[in-house]
C-alpha cells in the first residue's frame, strides 16, 4: 500500500546562489516542519519526481521561509526544485489538540443541516483571511460556500467524515 503524504510548503523560487529555496508555507507548523534535520519530500507535479531531502537550516523571512537542504549548495541545483511541492508522510503528522483537525480530515465529509437533512460534500477549503471557507459541493445547484464560524459549523465528526452546519439565511441561495 502506498504512503499517503501531506503538503506543507511549495517552492516558489531560488535565494541567492548557494542553493536556498524560498518557500511558501501550507501547515500551521512551519517551525517544526522546516527546523534543522527535518525529512521532507520533494516532488514535482509535472515530471512526478520524488526525492526525500533534510532540512541543513531556515528562517523566515516575512510570508515565506528560506529554506536551506542538505547537499543542496548551488543555485543550478535549486532551479530544478522550482514550483516543487514539499510533503511529508501522514505517519509524522503533528498531534493536535481536542477539536482540531486536518483539512485533509474535512475534505470528503458529508455536510448535513441541524435536522439531518443532507446538504453536500466538503470539495475544498479556502482561506480567504479572516475566517476559512468550506466550499461544499451539492447534488443539484451552485456549491455553497460555509464560513468556517460557531454560528455555522456546529459539530465536525473526523471519525464518521460527517459535519453538522446551521445554514444562515442566504447562504445556500
Amino acid at each position: 500500500m502506498d504512503e499517503t503524504y501531506l503538503n506543507v510548503g511549495k517552492i516558489v523560487n531560488t535565494h541567492g546562489i548557494r542553493g536556498e529555496l524560498k518557500v511558501l508555507p501550507t501547515t500551521d507548523f512551519p517551525d517544526i516542519r522546516f527546523a534543522r534535520g527535518s525529512e521532507l519530500v520533494v516532488e514535482c507535479p509535472l515530471t512526478g519526481r520524488r526525492q526525500t531531502v533534510r532540512v541543513e537550516r531556515a528562517r523566515r523571512h516575512r510570508t515565506t521561509y528560506i529554506v536551506k537542504f542538505e547537499g543542496l549548495d548551488h543555485i543550478g541545483e535549486a532551479e530544478r526544485h522550482k514550483g516543487c511541492l514539499l510533503k511529508v508522510s501522514e505517519r509524522h503528522r503533528a498531534p493536535l489538540s481536542e477539536g482540531e483537525f486536518y483539512f485533509h480530515d474535512i475534505i470528503g465529509c458529508r455536510v448535513v443541516d441541524e435536522s439531518g437533512v443532507d446538504i453536500g460534500v466538503v470539495t475544498e477549503i479556502l482561506q480567504p483571511g479572516a475566517n476559512d471557507v468550506w466550499v461544499v459541493e451539492r447534488p443539484q445547484g451552485k456549491p455553497i460556500l460555509l464560513p468556517y464560524i460557531d454560528d455555522v459549523v456546529l459539530g465536525v465528526d473526523v471519525k464518521a467524515k460527517r459535519v453538522t452546519v446551521r445554514l444562515m439565511e442566504g447562504l445556500a441561495d
